[in-house]
């Protein structure tokens, strides 16, 4: 009930303050909520710049927020995971349009499991009965895909765990097991990769115990009634943006998504059995 009152308040904030010539941009909390907003600033200026009116970027307080956020017509485009694209697909009526191919990972990235070295862990099955991470019930690489590989190698992912939490960063996820609240987690390739380079994770500490197939990269979507020449105005102001800095990596440029990109994602929730249209 707490959290839909702070999303419901956010929401409000945001209406009141987004004019007629405003874009508002949702991005997901994947790391400190502060540092996405100091990290997409560049991108920010470049698109509203590109754009000639003001980009006012929204982070939530957790990824069902920025679907919901869209969903209630508060936002004109978000950046997702792959999975909480899905979701937003479904049921806020998000429609991608821009993939972002990352220097780390490029067009696709892959989910991880990581853990302490000194825990002994070494396979999926050392992980009976231990403490574990996920990020968010929606997130791709920090929920799904692990949950999946574990489905697949022969482990029931929801009795396999001592006890699991969900972490709500990728990058809480990371100091979780760097600081040994857990004992493993599940966390992006690059943001384990990013987590390291600031120092919150020492490399020499942390083993890589399952490694996923390759993930289609998170896409920029807007909501699918806007109106067309507004869509096609947004498309070509995300066309035009190249080398835009975000955080310690560098976009190159913004090529075009289509929706049956996702179809692996789509296919990996079934396998789950997950009802997409219960996960809001």
């Amino acid at each position: 009930m707490l959290r839909r009152l702070v999303v419901s308040a956010t929401l409000a904030v945001l209406s009141a303050a987004a004019p007629a010539e405003t874009l508002t941009l949702g991005l997901l909390p994947a790391e400190d909520p502060r540092l996405i907003l100091t990290e997409a600033q560049p991108l920010v200026d470049k698109l509203s710049a590109a754009l000639k009116m003001e980009v006012k970027p929204f982070v939530a307080t957790d990824y069902n927020g920025v679907i919901e956020a869209m969903r209630a017509k508060k936002l004109d485009v978000a950046f997702f995971g792959p999975f909480s694209y899905v979701l937003a697909a479904q049921v806020a009526g998000a429609e991608c349009f821009a993939l972002a191919p990352l220097g780390r990972t490029g067009a696709s990235y892959r989910s991880i499991i990581i853990a302490r070295k000194d825990k002994g862990i070494r396979t999926l099955a050392d992980l009976k009965g231990r403490t574990f991470a996920f990020v968010d019930p929606s997130s791709t690489s920090g929920h799904l895909f692990p949950k999946a590989g574990l489905l697949k190698a022969g482990f029931d992912p929801d009795t396999h765990f001592g006890r699991t939490i969900f972490s709500g960063g990728h990058d809480a996820s990371a100091i979780a097991v760097q600081n040994g609240k857990v004992d493993a987690a599940a966390i992006a390739d690059g943001l384990l990769d990013m987590a390291i380079e600031r120092g919150a994770v020492k490399r020499d500490d942390v083993v890589v115990v399952w490694t996923s197939e390759a993930i289609p990269g998170a896409p920029f979507a807007f909501r699918k009634d806007l109106p067309a020449d507004t869509k096609k105005r947004i498309a070509a102001a995300f066309a035009e943006l190249k080398d835009v800095p975000w955080g310690k990596q560098t976009i190159a440029r913004f090529d075009p998504v289509q929706d049956s990109a996702y179809t692996v994602v789509r296919d990996t929730a079934a396998l789950l059995k997950l009802d997409l249209s219960k996960m809001k």
